[in-house]
């Protein structure tokens, strides 16, 4: 852009399917804007920058889908988007925190014999009874969380052939465990 626009130009700009040059100035102009509004009513840094990638995003949306019928007034858009942003977080926490006041502790004492009835080390000695390419797979898997590309590149098979690696693998687990289906 050679000129100088106004916030309300970018606005028009951007509905009217503008480039990206309009909407990373727009970006540049509002997200001071927001993460200070951020600061001040979450009063933490990263919740503040989290606040203005998602009003950011938002606001051009509404933007490109031409959802805002006055581009004069996309200042007081983004400030509406941050205020009522501001307002689902802390439904959502309150919704959270009364879920974990009337569950919480229900769960926590169903949960516990759960980790008693866990023999970890018959789990070790059957993991230890496993070939060294399933015990491979299992650990890249589960624990590592790697997916089934990278997991068969490093144990030199296809994808296919790490499923059925894995499949057989827990089913020997379970034998070993005493687990029924």
């Amino acid at each position: 852009m050679h000129r100088e626009w106004t916030d309300a130009e970018l606005a028009r700009h951007i509905s009217a399917g503008g480039g990206r040059e309009a909407e990373e100035e727009l970006c540049r102009r509002m997200a001071p804007r927001v993460r200070l509004y951020g600061l001040r009513h979450l009063r933490d840094q990263h919740a503040a920058d989290d606040l203005a990638q998602q009003v950011l995003l938002v606001v051009l949306e509404a933007l490109r889908a031409g959802r805002l019928r006055e581009p004069e007034k996309v200042a007081s858009f983004v400030l509406g988007t941050c205020r009522m942003t501001v307002l689902e977080q802390r439904r959502s926490a309150q919704r959270k925190q009364r879920l974990l006041e009337q569950f919480g502790p229900g769960l926590e004492k169903k949960s516990e014999p759960l980790l008693a009835q866990l023999d970890q080390e018959r789990l070790r000695r059957c993991v230890q009874g496993l070939s060294e390419k399933e015990r491979a797979v299992v650990v890249m898997s589960f624990y590592n969380e790697e997916p089934d590309a990278q997991v068969a590149g490093f144990v030199g098979a296809s994808e296919a052939h790490v499923r059925v690696i894995r499949h057989r693998a827990i089913h020997r687990l379970r034998e070993c465990m005493g687990v029924k289906r």
